[in-house]
């Protein structure tokens, strides 16, 4: 749950009439008013970023569609062939195509997908060329700019979620989204079970909006929360993965990896100092390390192939002379195929092997997270999930400022155009105990997750602040019975 929860306020309902008595002011425990009111304050000022994401997020979802309609030309080919032709013979018709630019990757095509040529020239930067070839007729398809193999348009889109095209600064808005919507998502979770078990409500009452509850806030309430318990375990998932790869947590979360020593392995390409392998082959191919013979790419994915490495694969010539070529299965959707092969390109032979199984587990669950926040891991099906959580975060996001906006007071002398924020006061009610456990949590998490630390500390100078020079309201006290007469 990602956004205001209102529920157990310890300020009073607003009042629509002058002669409607006030309620008894609702006692709740320290823990939960400091919950209702970080709860409330962080969902008010996280939600325009959280929405952002969403959107952004929403649009992502369909770019394997959208590189198909946009790309088609490119990606695959009109008529699937008996078999493909050498890729000797496709990497020469690339490099026909393509004189300029050292090759850095290579997929073969298959069934109906086109042969991906890689080149990368130093003016690109980071992108690359890629030429696409008819792997049954060698004939070029055409060339898009890529960025480490995504389309212009996924790569596009890939940005605007990223960082809204403002380069580092902009990624400031997503690693603030997802250093937020966990504690967000959580903190929402414990105040929904607080309130209905302080109603002895079943655990159906947790997952099925109160629809009896009528109009008005009860019921946009009853919608916000249990669309939040529902969605709780993705946007968890969507906010991990999200950080693992976010500028200052990542850097937090890359550190510890290498401290746990958990990284993807590193596999050799030594040749214990073999020649190069030389040019002079009819097509020329200028690779990592100079020209190469366009041979060698069929005795490179000869012997991956005769080592196990099925289905799709990338093939990278070697960025420096002398050493051996890589061979990595690209195989993204579940079950997913990651296995590595150093490969010689002069004899064939298999100099080194690294698979997806001896990977450490935190290596692993890394690589899978990203794969499913991609909505890659499980095709169709991710990028449906993937939908349908960000649509329903943007439900519960509307339903949170309808709720601000549903209790504003509405009397004559007390109208407001927003609800009353949740009371003052939860820290000072706390036990010791449980602020020599909380604080020392706290700072860790703040260092772990930066922006949420900043943040955090900034939502608690500004609340201090407002605390002090605001007038102190007096607590609504319960009506009393008016004393019988000749009393």
């Amino acid at each position: 749950m990602s956004l205001t929860e209102l529920s157990g306020a310890a300020t009073p309902e607003p009042s629509t009439s002058a002669e409607t008595p006030a309620r008894p002011l609702r006692r709740t425990s320290p823990f939960g008013a400091l919950l209702l009111r970080l709860h409330f304050y962080a969902g008010i000022l996280v939600a325009p970023f959280l929405v952002t994401a969403a959107l952004t997020g929403l649009a992502f979802t369909i770019t394997p569609q959208l590189d198909q309609f946009l790309y088609g030309d490119q990606l695959t080919v009109a008529q699937v062939g008996d078999r493909p032709v050498s890729l000797a013979e496709q990497v020469g018709a690339a490099r026909n195509a393509h004189p300029e630019g050292s090759i850095t990757a290579v997929q073969p095509g298959e069934g109906d997908q086109t042969t991906r040529v890689t080149f990368s020239l130093p003016e690109l930067g980071e992108n690359q060329h890629t030429v696409y070839i008819n792997p049954y007729t060698a004939e070029s398809q055409g060339q898009l700019t890529t960025w480490f193999g995504s389309t212009p348009a996924t790569t596009w889109l890939d940005d605007l979620h990223r960082h809204l095209h403002l380069g580092a600064v902009g990624e400031h808005y997503s690693e603030l989204a997802a250093s937020w919507l966990w504690v967000l998502a959580l903190g929402g979770v414990v105040l929904w079970w607080r309130r209905r078990s302080a109603a002895r409500a079943t655990a159906r009452h947790l997952l099925v909006p109160d629809l009896s509850a009528g109009k008005g806030v009860r019921r946009t309430r009853g919608w916000h929360a249990t669309t939040g318990i529902w969605l709780t375990v993705g946007l968890l998932f969507l906010s991990a993965t999200g950080l693992t790869w976010s500028r200052y947590a990542g850097a937090n979360f890359s550190a510890g990896l290498d401290a746990l020593d958990a990284r993807t392995p590193v596999i050799s390409t030594s040749l214990d100092g073999a020649p190069p392998a030389a040019g002079g082959g009819h097509h020329g191919s200028s690779g990592g390390g100079g020209v190469v013979e366009s041979a060698a790419f069929d005795r490179v994915v000869t012997a991956a192939r005769g080592a196990g490495l099925d289905g799709p694969v990338e093939i990278a010539p070697a960025a420096e002379p002398g050493s051996a070529w890589t061979v990595t299965q690209v195989d993204n959707t579940w079950p997913v195929a990651k296995d590595r092969v150093a490969v010689d390109p002069t004899g064939g032979t298999i100099t080194a092997r690294s698979d997806f199984a001896d990977w450490p587990l935190l290596a692993k669950l890394s690589g899978l997270g990203i794969q499913a926040h991609m909505g890659i891991l499980f095709g169709p099906v991710n990028q449906i999930l993937l939908a349908a959580i960000a649509i329903g975060l943007l439900c519960v996001i509307v339903w949170g400022y309808r709720m601000w906006w549903q209790r504003r007071p509405t009397r004559t002398d007390r109208r407001a155009l927003a609800g009353t924020p949740p009371a003052r006061g939860g820290v000072r009610g706390l036990p010791l105990r449980a602020l020599l456990i909380g604080v020392p949590v706290v700072v860790a998490v703040g260092w772990a997750l930066p922006l949420f630390g900043l943040t955090l500390l900034a939502f608690l100078v500004i609340d201090v602040v407002v605390g002090a020079v605001s007038p102190r309201r007096r607590p609504v006290e319960a009506p009393t019975s008016p004393a019988p007469a000749g009393s």
